[in-house]
């Protein structure tokens, strides 16, 4: 490969250090970096959930400070690698932090639940990181009890919301404990998390703010800090905040402004200092003059005993009364028959009547990303074709 002062071979990295020498590789790397901690390290393309991916420029100094960040977290682990190392996510909350700790990694090229079932029992693994879906996929497939999983205890999950009932029914299966953090390709990713305690962390909360990160709460219209139990627009400040978007230099200059990183969520703070994410600002609902957060109709849907998956999103309504209406997209259980006046009438029982979801669509599968978050602007894109 060619040789510049600002490229490195990893394996010449390797055969240069001694490989019983505690940590060694990691550190010997992070001291060359140090030279350059704001040079580029990474582009990081966005999900695409809501529009166009963009290339988050990440520095040394944001990925190292985001893994040191994690560490706090962690002791000694055997580390499950499941999620992507392409995706940030998977890149920082398993592969650089374990790798920083010295721990073990079990990697598997793809989830299939059986593989993730085999591996834990075999390797005895301590730290899954993943996603909703993961664990959705574990507390429904009927082999599960077969498998010993006892050694996992901690579940660190992301990229999406954790719905309380997919986190209890994981807990009561394997016994470990599932808390949810949250992160953003722009901040490396991961800005907030759960304390690693039944006691300390806080059910459906994001949890608490990483060492060295400041998160506040805006005003939507007036950018005006906001205090406890008020929701607003998420603002992130910290070294692992990106530098930019990669040549767009006005999606830039909306998302940083004076320091801080405006994610884009609205959330809320308690006096705790315990952050919620209420949903995201551009997949709010409005409808007939109301606003509604589809997190809010997806948790009820999620409680209901025949629903496996379910999504909601606002179309343009066609009378042009409401502004927009609420639809949901539900996948059923195993052996399940659609139903959906009995769903209406279960929500009816749970939501105001503006909150409840005016179409139902039943589905085999919904559109996802690589890590499985629902891609909610192809089903809204998939309307609009239909009404045209």
């Amino acid at each position: 490969m060619e040789k510049t002062p600002s490229v490195y071979d990893f394996m010449e990295l390797i055969r240069e250090n001694n490989p019983d020498t505690e940590h060694l590789c990691f550190r010997s790397l992070h001291a060359r970096l140090q030279r350059e901690p704001e040079s580029p390290a990474q582009l990081q393309y966005t999900g695409g959930t809501t529009g166009l991916a963009k290339g988050a420029i990440l520095t040394h100094n944001n990925l190292v400070a985001n893994v040191w960040q994690c560490r706090e977290w962690m002791t000694e682990e055997i580390f499950l690698g499941v999620i992507p190392f392409f995706h940030v996510y998977g890149l920082t909350a398993c592969m650089n932090v374990g790798v920083s700790l010295g721990a073990t990694l079990v990697l598997l090229p793809k989830f299939k639940t059986e593989d993730v079932l085999k591996a834990i029992q075999k390797y005895k693994t301590t730290v899954f990181p993943g996603i909703q879906a993961m664990y959705l996929a574990i507390n429904g497939n009927p082999e599960t009890r077969k498998y010993n999983l006892k050694s996992i205890k901690y579940c660190i999950s992301g990229a999406g919301p954790l719905h309380q009932e997919v986190q209890e029914k994981f807990e009561s299966i394997t016994g470990a404990m599932v808390v949810e953090g949250y992160g953003l390709s722009e901040a490396s990713p991961v800005t907030h998390v759960n304390p690693f305690s039944r006691i300390s962390r806080k059910i459906g909360s994001i949890g608490l703010p990483l060492p060295g990160t400041d998160a506040k709460i805006v005003d939507l219209e007036t950018g005006s800090e906001l205090g406890p139990n008020q929701p607003g627009e998420l603002l992130i400040k910290g070294p692992q905040v990106m530098q930019g978007y990669w040549h767009k230099p006005e999606e830039t200059a909306e998302t940083l402004k004076d320091g801080w990183l405006h994610t884009g969520d609205i959330a809320v703070m308690d006096e705790n200092g315990f952050f919620n994410i209420v949903d995201r600002k551009k997949d709010m609902i409005k409808t007939g003059g109301e606003n509604v957060y589809p997190r809010e109709v997806e948790e009820v849907l999620f409680r209901h005993p025949k629903i496996k998956e379910a999504v909601v999103v606002g179309l343009p309504d066609p009378e042009k009364f409401r502004g927009e209406i609420i639809k949901a997209y539900i996948i059923l259980k195993e052996n399940e028959s659609p139903c959906e006046q009995e769903i209406l009438n279960f929500c009816s029982r749970e939501l105001a009547k503006f909150k409840i979801p005016r179409i139902i669509e039943f589905r085999k599968e919904l559109p996802k990303t690589i890590v499985g978050k629902v891609l909610r602007r192809v089903l809204v894109e998939e309307e609009l074709k239909k009404q045209k």
